[in-house]
């Protein structure tokens, strides 16, 4: 199972928000407004769902995507101080498996969890 499709499709996306950020910046837009710009835009362009497709991505993929932030660093759009996409989204997955364990009100609560030995019984 690959993932690549999306990926490509996710890139292209972001090349085109790229552009439009590039067009603002040409137009006088200062420099901190495109980096929240950049980051509410590509980078959420880039988290969104990660935690769903991020295990199936190649290490070519992977290099693809890291590319997209290593370009928005260099090319003055995004601030140098903007994780790498693994970190972001290892954080990401951080955040949702947290938000999960410690909301008593999740609905994966009320699935019994079976112990070593034991069958599982229903509640």
């Amino acid at each position: 199972m690959s993932v690549s499709e999306h990926v490509s499709t996710v890139i292209s996306s972001c090349a085109k928000s790229i552009y439009a950020l590039r067009t603002l910046r040409s137009h006088g837009m200062n420099n901190e407004a495109l980096h929240v710009i950049y980051t509410s835009v590509i980078i959420a362009k880039l988290l969104y769902a990660a935690s769903a497709w991020w295990g199936f991505t190649t290490a070519t993929d992977r290099q693809r995507l890291e590319a997209l932030i290593k370009r928005g660093i260099h090319s003055g759009l995004c601030g140098a101080d903007v994780s790498s996409l693994t970190e972001l989204v290892d954080s990401a997955d951080d955040a949702l498996f947290q938000r999960i364990l410690y909301n008593p009100n999740q609905l994966l609560h009320s699935i019994p969890v079976p112990v070593r030995g034991r069958a599982c019984s229903a509640p």
